[in-house]
């Protein structure tokens, strides 16, 4: 008989401090992720706009190709032409979603950011304010009318239906959008280190060793589907707030 010995939860989304350990400022893997991930979004628009050529390539290609992408894949899809002026807002959202959960399978790195809950949070209290300010833009002190108040509803049910929609659309909503994004590159960051930690265990030991080509394989394929996972929830990410904000400033409400 014999035992893994698999890491605590803790172990594997807690990082000792790099520097400035204990204190308020403390720097570990997941905050230097932080960091690199604004520097990456930061520089990749700041190269791609330096030199404005015929036909585009490298950073300015690729920019151009993300522009486009959330332009009228998310920005259009959800607001039309009224969702254009918040392409830069959607875009910064995107790229620096997709380059923290990319880090999972970065090696030295193997961690995405956003599977510590704090900036999946931040990030969908950004996009809270964001919504509901557009909302307020559009239809004044009225918009609480327009948020809490569906067309059609009986009057006999508001008390009923006015409590619902403030739970919904002002408490749950931004948990839900936060959740959506930690939850899912929490998972896949434990099915990775199960894997990872399983393929270790029966390497060590020799009798096993045959059995290891098994969890080794789906360390492959995990972390192929993790890349996916990393596009895709960056894009639902996204994609919800421009959601969000269209619904907030519709006047078919």
């Amino acid at each position: 008989m014999f035992a893994l010995e698999f890491p605590p939860l803790s172990h594997i989304v807690n990082w000792p401090g790099i520097a400035g350990e204990g204190a308020w400022w403390e720097i570990n893997k997941v905050v230097l992720i932080y960091g690199i991930a604004a520097l990456l979004t930061i520089l990749l628009f700041v190269l791609g706009s330096r030199k404005k050529a015929l036909v585009p390539t490298g950073a300015q290609n690729f920019a151009e190709v993300v522009v486009e992408f959330v332009e009228d894949g998310i920005a259009r899809e959800t607001m039309g032409e009224a969702g254009v002026k918040y392409t830069p807002f959607l875009i910064s959202l995107f790229l620096y979603i997709f380059f923290c959960n990319i880090f999972e399978v970065i090696p030295i790195f193997q961690m995405p950011a956003t599977a510590r809950i704090a900036v999946p949070l931040v990030l969908a209290l950004i996009a809270y304010v964001v919504y509901h300010g557009a909302g307020l833009k559009a239809h004044g002190f009225g918009y609480f009318k327009h948020a809490l108040v569906p067309p059609g509803v009986p009057i006999a049910l508001l008390l009923l239906v006015i409590p619902i929609e403030f739970v919904s659309k002002f408490l749950v909503q931004p948990f839900s959008h936060t959740v959506r994004l930690f939850a899912n590159l929490l998972a896949g960051h434990i099915l990775l280190v199960t894997f990872a930690v399983l393929t270790s265990g029966l390497f060590v030991l020799k009798p096993y060793l045959p059995l290891a080509i098994l969890p080794a394989a789906g360390v492959v394929v995990f972390t192929a589907f993790e890349v996916f996972v990393s596009l895709l929830q960056a894009y639902v990410f996204t994609l919800l707030t421009g959601v969000y904000i269209n619904a907030a400033q519709s006047h078919e409400h």
